[in-house]
């Protein structure tokens, strides 16, 4: 045996070995490396999609509850001032209604302020009637002296 023809041999051997692998090993393993890589290059890029989705939702939500917050805030404002104009309304409707009252009461006042001064005149002119018949000595007819007890009544 020769070594030369061995080494030959197994030079060949080795060849066809290597081309048995690059013909119908490597496509197969390339193939499913590729198919890996991608799949990961995929999972990356939707964990980036993910996180940046996140992120955005986050922003929304934070934005969403300032303006929340906002819209509370106005509605209590827009409250209290509501509430402000009813209390003002009131007072200025309890001031209306207490000086009309005042008004009234003055009036009624003023009408037994006069009812009390015409009863007082007729009975001043009939105490006045009574003492003249007391001095005189004699009846004086009231209806007779009409004239002069008006007259005397308007005077008091």
């Amino acid at each position: 045996m020769n070594l030369n023809l061995t080494l030959f041999g197994q030079a060949i051997s080795f060849a066809i070995f290597v081309w048995f692998c690059m013909k119908y090993v490597w496509p197969p393993v390339i193939a499913a490396l590729e198919e890996r890589s991608k799949k990961i290059a995929d999972g990356l890029e939707a964990a980036n999609r993910a996180s940046r989705d996140l992120e955005l939702a986050q922003e929304q939500a934070t934005q969403a509850l300032k303006e929340s917050k906002a819209q509370a805030a106005e509605i209590i404002e827009q409250a209290n001032k509501r509430a402000n104009q009813i209390i003002d309304e009131a007072k200025e409707q309890a001031l209306t209604e207490g000086q009309r009252l005042r008004t009234a009461a003055q009036a009624e006042i003023e009408q037994d302020v006069m009812r009390a001064k015409e009863a007082l005149r007729s009975q001043v002119s009939l105490l006045a009637v009574t003492g003249a018949e007391k001095i005189l000595g004699a009846i004086v007819d009231e209806k007779a002296h009409s004239e002069l007890v008006e007259k005397l009544a308007a005077e008091l």
